[in-house]
């Protein structure tokens, strides 16, 4: 067993062999207490929308998940478009954002002068605090534009022989914009969270490394990426969750089409917007029951993708454990 497996276990039981005191107790149950209370809370969330979505479920059960068809008027649903909507823009963002997060992080932590570091690292902290309505407006009212007249015919130009990049079209307000706005939106926090872990890896090493003839590159790599892997692929899993839940911002620049394109310059829908935009308007019960119902799949997905993040930290966690 390593010193860091010791400490570790020692940490875990703060009471053991020591008299025990009221503030202890206390603070023991407080905290117990309020880890239990997160779990309820959790539980409350999920009955409810089971028990909304529950007519749903049973008019057109797991086969909701994969039908295409939209149709309030003949109340005929299925979130397949809207899955599809809601992969594309949140892989599109977590590909576009992940290089720039950690060319950011890099940045700030082994090449920024003092000056200029703490400013930087404030505004990427004031981009994470955004609200997302606000993104969203600027995303309709200023990006969709610049996009559509000047962005999109550039890239079919370029990239038209793959389908993704097809006929721009007049839509400002489309499924590569949407990617955009996400792609801002989740950048400030894989960016904050593998700046932290870039910051944590230990001085001794990176000197260690520069001092055996290593580039500032090869130290970077062989170093400081082996040494945060772990928690910065837990850090884009994070940044996934947050592009898979949000709402109001794509809700305003995605376009509101149901229907699956391979063309990324045309409208499209995700499970979130489409709840954001037809919840208090929903015209039956079934399509309030549906609407649920993709809430339901989100909070399938986040709570999926959380454990996964979770999963990832400890696995990284014991084997740097391990290594020490």
């Amino acid at each position: 067993m390593t010193s860091l497996d010791v400490s570790t276990d020692a940490a875990r039981r703060p009471l053991e062999g020591r008299r025990l005191r009221f503030g202890d107790l206390l603070l023991q149950g407080v905290a117990a207490i309020a880890a239990l209370g997160a779990l309820v809370l959790v539980g409350l969330i999920l009955w409810k929308v089971i028990s909304g979505s529950r007519v749903a479920i049973s008019q057109f059960g797991l086969a909701f998940i994969w039908h295409t068809t939209w149709d309030p008027v003949h109340n005929v649903f299925g979130a397949g478009t809207l899955l599809y909507g809601t992969l594309v823009t949140s892989v599109g963002a977590l590909l576009l954002a992940t290089p720039i997060a950690i060319g950011i992080a890099l940045f700030l932590t082994e090449l920024a002068p003092g000056a200029i570091r703490g400013p930087v690292t404030a505004l990427v902290e004031t981009l994470a605090a955004l609200p997302s309505v606000v993104i969203g407006l600027w995303g309709l009212l200023v990006l969709a534009p610049i996009l559509r007249d000047h962005v999109n015919p550039a890239l079919h130009s370029v990239l038209g022989f793959i389908p993704l990049f097809g006929p721009p079209g007049t839509y400002g307000s489309n499924l590569f914009t949407a990617i955009i706005v996400l792609t801002i939106m989740i950048l400030p926090i894989i960016a904050s969270i593998s700046r932290e872990l870039f910051l944590a890896v230990p001085g001794e090493l990176k000197e260690g490394a520069l001092g055996l003839g290593t580039t500032r590159w090869e130290m970077t790599r062989g170093v400081v990426f082996s040494y945060s892997r772990g928690g910065v692929v837990a850090a884009m899993i994070l940044g996934y969750g947050r592009a898979i839940g949000e709402a109001i911002a794509v809700a305003l620049v995605c376009g509101a089409v149901t229907g699956i394109s391979v063309n990324l310059f045309n409208p499209g829908y995700t499970l979130a917007a489409i709840i954001a935009n037809n919840y208090q308007g929903s015209s039956s019960g079934l399509e309030l029951s549906s609407l649920i119902y993709c809430a339901l799949i989100l909070l399938v997905f986040s709570i999926l993708v959380n454990l996964l993040a979770q999963f990832v930290i400890r696995r990284s966690a014991r084997r740097l454990g391990r290594q020490s």
